[in-house]
């Protein structure tokens, strides 16, 4: 693999380890003040990606929401709002969602080589689809992110994507926050999937920082030497 972004995953999840219910009204599993300090991550970071089936599901605009800090970035020469990103097996995307019409920057869909035609013929002039390969390579993608000029990428779900790239081992830094409740239910999404993480008994994560934000608290673990140990919390980088 070539040069990659620097890679901060960002997840939310209940104390059983969910990242939603089973179907009805979307979960909330954090609180203003934590909202806000993703928001602030955000805007440090020169992309956002989420999985294809998190706009479908979840419809996500992936905005900086601070007037102040969308006039920071703009003052450093950055569009308001970080690139925006997808991946997607199959194409299945709806031009009309928030993740393309939401906000004047460039959406980025990675697509499985086989569905690259359709998609481009689907999506038309809302986003630049890319060919990622067959299945999608995600290493090959962060590649081309890298080639793109994204130096620093947040991931923010679901828990298809975060198992990927957990166990391909291309995550620099995780910003795990833990909501004070269960959600005990088998049918509903979780953190991750089954799978081969370079992390276990015998090689245990670094945990850097614990902070409580209000009725939530965020776990910040180192998951590489590229780590930085300012990077991740919240401060936009300058350059």
């Amino acid at each position: 693999m070539g040069e990659r972004p620097y890679i901060l995953l960002s997840c939310g999840m209940s104390i059983d380890g969910y990242l939603d219910n089973a179907g009805g009204k979307r979960l909330l599993l954090s609180n203003d003040a934590d909202f806000d300090r993703v928001d602030d991550v955000r805007a440090s970071c020169d992309a956002i990606m989420v999985g294809a089936g998190t706009v479908r599901l979840d419809n996500p605009r992936l905005l900086v929401r601070s007037a102040e800090r969308r006039s920071d970035r703009v003052a450093r020469g950055l569009h308001p709002t970080p690139v925006k990103v997808t991946v997607t097996g199959g194409g299945k995307l709806d031009p009309s969602a928030d993740f393309f019409q939401a906000g004047d920057v460039d959406k980025l869909v990675y697509c499985a080589s086989e569905a690259v035609d359709e998609t481009r013929e689907r999506l038309a002039d809302a986003a630049t689809v890319v060919d990622a390969g067959e299945p999608v390579d995600f290493c090959r993608v962060m590649t081309d992110l890298h080639d793109r000029g994204v130096r620093r990428l947040m991931v923010e779900g679901g828990g298809r994507v975060h198992t990927q790239f957990l166990t391909a081992g291309l995550v620099d830094e995780l910003h795990l926050v833990i909501a004070p409740f269960f959600v005990g239910d088998s049918r509903a999404p979780r953190f991750v999937g089954d799978g081969a993480f370079p992390w276990g008994p015998d090689r245990r994560a670094a945990l850097v920082e614990v902070r409580q934000i209000g009725d939530v608290v965020l776990l910040r673990y180192a998951l590489s030497e590229r780590f930085e140990k300012d990077a991740g919390r919240g401060s936009p980088r300058v350059g």
